[in-house]
């Protein structure tokens, strides 16, 4: 699809990672011009700052379309979260709709597979319903987009202590505040988090289940995972979404190689 008139093509870049923030630095000092897309505003200060070119605003099937339509975009890369699996499917019908390449950049699984002490499923139901079973102090480091669907199965369950780690975030707390989650049950902090830091977050809460999706190493999930395990913690793993993302990278020098060869095909 060919630029609108007067407007330089770009390279449409969905962001909001640690991660995908160094990919598109990588990409822009390579010479490919970018205009990052994240949710946040947070998220579009912190590429700003980095001086890449940000939109910020959640967006549609159609607003994507729109956006890749206005801004002339000849390839979608796609770095957006692992667990983003709305996202991923929003932005590989827009790239198809407006004829342009679908690229996925995605970390590294981590694979815990046999591991004693570590239990994978497929789903946050799933993950919700073992703690359920397991009852005692379950500590959720799931973020706040699926929090409603814990509350609800175990927050004032009997046998139940569910203690929630949050983004330090309104919308977060506001969500905590209307699912009536009490105040000494969550913990508003911005990551990375240490090892250190948590064992001594579990230690705090008398954790004995803790929660956590394999968001890869950038998700600092190995800290949690090995912080729980060498307490005796029983972890749960929430594997993730497992969509057909067609062309798929997970490091940087392979994502650099892709789009030059697709931006100068």
């Amino acid at each position: 699809m060919g630029a609108a008139r007067g407007v330089r093509a770009v390279i449409f870049f969905l962001a909001g990672t640690s991660d995908a923030r160094a990919l598109a630095i990588t990409l822009q000092q390579e010479g490919f011009p970018l205009l990052c897309s994240v949710v946040t505003e947070s998220a579009a200060e912190n590429l700003r700052a980095a001086g890449l070119q940000a939109r910020v605003g959640r967006l549609d099937a159609a607003g994507m379309q729109a956006a890749l339509r206005q801004t002339g975009a000849r390839i979608l890369v796609d770095a957006s979260h692992p667990f983003a699996e709305e996202a991923h499917r929003t932005a590989m019908a827009a790239a198809a709709a407006a004829g342009i390449p679908y690229v996925r950049y995605e970390r590294a699984e981590k694979s815990f597979e046999g591991h004693p002490g570590i239990t994978v499923v497929d789903n946050y139901e799933a993950a919700a319903d073992l703690a359920f079973a397991k009852k005692g102090s379950v500590f959720l480091a799931t973020g706040g987009k699926t929090l409603a669907l814990f509350a609800r199965r175990l927050y004032g369950q009997p046998g139940i202590r569910m203690v929630v780690r949050l983004l330090p975030r309104i919308d977060n707390m506001e969500q905590c505040e209307q699912l009536g989650i009490a105040h000494r049950d969550i913990v508003a902090m911005l990551g990375p988090f240490s090892y250190e830091l948590n064992q001594a977050l579990f230690r705090h809460f008398e954790t004995t289940l803790m929660i956590t999706k394999e968001s890869g190493d950038a998700g600092a999930v190995d800290e949690k995972v090995r912080a729980a395990v060498d307490m005796g913690i029983e972890v749960v793993v929430i594997g993730r979404p497992r969509l057909d993302y067609g062309v798929r990278f997970s490091t940087a020098e392979e994502m650099v190689r892709e789009v030059r060869r697709l931006w100068t095909a």
